[in-house]
């Protein structure tokens, strides 16, 4: 085959790091929260998850990190493979060993303890003096002002430092994956703006794909390429960034909508945000 012909192929596609297939999750034996849910993220990836209040975002990111036992949810249908291995029996614990971490909405850190010492917390036991120090130096790097207040409890810190630290503690296991669940939860736009654009630094600096649920969806499309749309446990809509920027009922009704509602018209939008259901 000639070079000319070799350009003409298209580029094989990556396979995804993580897959999650037709997924079901029912808690307490009653409530199904997510219903055949299908995501797929390619290393590199930063991918969104949007969707009101109760849509089954968090569930989606706590079946990929094992946390839904502690809330008596269990996967009754669908599989989950994370580099091509099937990891549903996965401990929480075994999941962060293999590259997947999770940060929690609300920001979970130790009040009580220092910045560095919620740095040292989330070091594996089994790293080695000199790895803490790079992992440590590289979190400081990314957030100055942590290390500014790395001598103050914890519990001192502002929301926005707190969400810093949240980020930074889950940096210390050197994830392959980032999980972050509603990361601007109670931040101004302008800190909003800047974790999302360390957020960013740290995918394109490091490799690490990143998973991220978010109401804020005009925050989130900015700094995504690729997003799912999930409404009542199914996921609605899928594409690039860019595809559900421009889609007249994401703007309508998760983008703010352009400030001008057509009366006439709104039977039809709510017909509409029914997805075609």
């Amino acid at each position: 085959m000639s070079s000319e012909a070799l350009k003409e192929q298209p580029a094989a596609e990556t396979a995804p790091l993580l897959e999650m297939s037709n997924v079901e999750v029912i808690y307490d034996k009653v409530f199904l929260a997510i219903k055949g849910v299908s995501i797929a993220i390619r290393p590199g990836d930063r991918v969104a998850l949007l969707g009101a209040n109760g849509a089954g975002k968090s569930t989606t990111l706590k079946t990929i990190s094992g946390l839904l036992t502690p809330e008596r949810g269990e996967v009754t249908r669908g599989t989950l493979t994370y580099k091509g291995e099937n990891i549903l029996g996965l401990s929480p614990p075994e999941r962060v060993r293999r590259g997947i971490v999770h940060v929690l909405e609300g920001r979970r850190i130790f009040g009580h303890l220092t910045p560095e010492d919620n740095l040292l917390a989330a070091f594996p036991t089994r790293g080695s003096g000199r790895r803490f120090q790079q992992l440590k130096e590289q979190v400081f790097t990314y957030f100055p002002r942590l290390r500014e207040r790395s001598g103050t409890k914890a519990g001192y810190l502002s929301g926005g430092e707190q969400q810093m630290l949240a980020i930074g503690r889950a940096l210390m296991v050197d994830p392959e994956l980032i999980m972050l669940d509603e990361p601007s939860l109670g931040l101004s736009p302008l800190l909003v703006q800047e974790i999302f654009g360390i957020i960013r630094e740290i995918n394109e600096q490091q490799g690490t794909s990143v998973l991220l649920v978010e109401q804020n969806a005009a925050a989130a499309l900015e700094i995504v390429n690729h997003a799912y749309l999930i409404e009542n446990g199914h996921v609605v809509m899928s594409g690039s960034a860019e595809v559900l920027k421009q889609n007249p009922d994401v703007q309508e009704f998760y983008l703010g909508g352009t400030g001008k509602v057509d009366y006439h018209n709104v039977k039809h939008y709510r017909r509409r945000k029914r997805w075609l259901a």
